[in-house]
């Protein structure tokens, strides 16, 4: 008898500790995702978007974050998950200002965040004509933001969303690319909360880093709690060794940094781990008044 309650204790317990892994610490708090989902491609074989989609699917849901932006995504990939996700919308254009290609689409819980505005801009000498391409770069390559309310706290932030050109040479490239962000950024009001998040493809040791880094904290550099290993592109192999996957914020508190290693059957959801932080809204100041 006592043997029966002491197991069903311990399961009572491991079962609040996934709870407490799986889910935000509260309604104050905000989970943000980036992911890689790996475009559809017959070439993957086992790992075509057919084999894995399911998977995905049960991993986002698993670790209910609030926000995710996407990398590679093509619509009707973007439409699956909603499909298979409850209360999930999603926005943005592809890189040729279309439908039909690689999109950095950004989902969000619609009982948690509300899209105030929303745009796209291309990292180009002309951001603002879709599918442009210049600095040497083989394809456009874009940026989707957004203004988004919290609805229980009323709190307002900025999300940016991004995928930099991924050859060795392109480097330059990707510097053009995370200045022309920043100067977007910096043309928001500053005392609004941002985030920025993507693949860089790059390293955390590059100038694109450093340029980030001067006005926005790496999550999973600042949260004093992380889980998983730092790489984040494994190529399907489950092996790690690149962190190119990140997430930076101002004006919120990470608390935690977690990179998901989910898989089933040796098969995983992508050819890069996702990455999820909880960010907590910083205390409001309360000015005391003078006598």
């Amino acid at each position: 008898m006592i043997r029966s309650v002491l197991s069903g204790l311990h399961r009572i317990v491991l079962a609040l500790t996934l709870f407490a892994i799986a889910a935000p610490a509260s309604a104050q708090s905000l989970r943000v995702m980036t992911f890689n989902v790996r475009l559809p491609v017959a070439a993957d074989g086992g790992n075509r978007w057919e084999a894995r989609r399911e998977l995905m699917a049960d991993t986002i849901r698993r670790h209910r974050p609030d926000l995710i932006g996407s990398q590679e995504l093509h619509k009707p990939q973007g439409d699956f998950l909603i499909e298979r996700l409850n209360g999930y919308a999603w926005f943005g254009r592809d890189r040729r200002g279309g439908a039909n290609d690689e999109h950095v689409g950004v989902f969000y819980r619609t009982r948690v965040l509300k899209v105030v505005e929303s745009g796209d801009f291309w990292l180009s000498d002309t951001p603002e004509v879709p599918g442009s391409i210049t600095w040497g770069n083989l394809y456009p390559r874009l940026t989707t933001w957004a203004l988004f309310e919290h609805r229980s706290s009323r709190r307002r932030f900025y999300v940016y969303n991004t995928h930099l050109p991924y050859r060795e040479e392109d480097e330059a490239a990707r510097i053009r690319g995370a200045e022309l962000i920043l100067a977007h950024l910096a043309r928001q009001p500053q005392d609004v909360p941002a985030i920025v998040m993507g693949d860089f493809n790059t390293s955390p040791d590059s100038r694109v880093h450093a340029l980030l880094s001067a006005s926005l904290r790496d999550a999973w550099l600042e949260a004093p709690e992380r889980r998983g290993p730092a790489g984040t592109f494994h190529a399907f192999t489950g092996r790690a060794e690149r962190r190119i996957d990140w997430i930076f914020a101002r004006g919120l508190l990470a608390r935690r940094a977690v990179t998901v290693i989910d898989a089933r059957n040796g098969r995983y959801p992508s050819d890069h781990f996702p990455v999820f932080v909880d960010y907590r809204w910083p205390r409001k100041r309360v000015l005391e008044r003078q006598p």
